[in-house]
């Protein structure tokens, strides 16, 4: 062996014995260099398996790849056993008018109600499981073991579609297996879009005893909903694994404007606003109203009327919620 050879292996700690032992090539030299490459053995003792032909496949393997590398691919994380990961599914979410929005209806007060748009935004949408379940009138806070929540604002026209068009999907989101018996969002101003500046825009048409009434109805109150298990023909929110369910929003706008099919002195028209009131806000044949104009337009008594009726306009099919006003105008 040549004394450079003698020398460099001796710095490595082999000894006299060691370095007499098997005649060592070129390539066994190189393993000074090649020390970073192998990160589990310490330099000398790496040189003294290379000297006992333990490591020479594995350097002739560099060597013949044109030379070493210096760096190395981190190992793989180990595959994730199937019973590791959560039991999840896909959860839609949905906002319906009812028929109310999709067919029109009569106000308490006679006037016959069609729409074409009826935008509402929607931000933070959080759909829970639940434990107990929720009940938003008992005044008790929402226990949630499992939650899912939308990460953006959005906004749907809720008279999409023809008559019988189904509720409008707002999202669809994966979530875990459960029984999600919680629903809560919050109605805001949109960012942008048509109803940009606007948690409500209203628009259609009134007509009544042979006068027609193009409406728009701008508002700009911010509202927020936390609703209980939906109620209604079928149960919602049972999602199995691999599965599919859907949650339900539901705004009852016959709250706003009175149902002239049930009975005058049913609730639901007593506590109403109804159109006649709007329409006397009308300007060249038209009915164009915001927020700041229903609150200087109407009565002290109609516009404490059209406020309180605006949390209760969400719901979940026939549930209720826990209501809040956030802004007034």
């Amino acid at each position: 062996m040549p004394p450079q050879g003698i020398e460099v292996l001796g710095r490595a700690g082999l000894s006299r014995q060691e370095i007499a032992g098997p005649p060592l090539t070129y390539l066994h030299l190189r393993l000074v260099a090649l020390s970073d490459v192998f990160n589990g053995y310490s330099m000398p003792h790496f040189l003294k398996l290379a000297a006992s032909g333990v490591a020479l496949a594995t350097l002739v393997a560099l060597q013949a790849c044109g030379g070493a590398s210096t760096t190395t691919e981190e190992p793989s994380a180990a595959p994730q056993a199937a019973g590791d990961a959560a039991e999840t599914g896909t959860l839609a979410i949905r906002a319906n008018g009812e028929d109310f929005v999709r067919q029109g209806f009569t106000s308490r007060d006679g006037w016959k109600i069609t729409f074409d748009h009826v935008y509402v935004s929607l931000s933070d949408i959080t759909a829970s499981q639940t434990d107990p379940p929720f009940n938003p009138e008992a005044g008790e806070e929402l226990q949630a073991k499992a939650q899912v929540v939308v990460d953006s604002p959005k906004v749907v026209d809720l008279a999409e579609g023809d008559d019988s068009a189904d509720p409008v999907l707002v999202t669809e989101l994966e979530a875990p297996a459960g029984r999600f018996n919680a629903l809560a969002w919050t109605m805001v101003p949109a960012a942008d879009g048509p109803s940009a500046g606007y948690s409500l825009w209203l628009q259609g048409t009134a007509t009544k005893d042979g006068q027609t009434l193009p409406f728009t109805l701008r508002l700009s109150e911010a509202l927020a909903f936390t609703c209980g298990d939906f109620v209604g023909d079928e149960r919602k929110g049972i999602l199995e694994a691999n599965g599919t369910a859907d949650l339900e929003a539901t705004f009852h706008f016959d709250h706003l404007f009175g149902d002239g099919d049930a009975p005058a002195d049913d609730d639901i028209n007593t506590g109403a606003l109804g159109f006649d009131p709007l329409a006397a806000l009308a300007e060249n044949g038209e009915v164009n109203l915001d927020s700041a104009a229903l609150e200087a337009g109407l009565s002290a008594e109609d516009y404490a009327t059209f406020l309180n009726i605006l949390p209760s306009l969400g719901h979940v099919g026939e549930g209720h919620c826990e209501e809040i006003q956030l802004t007034a105008s």
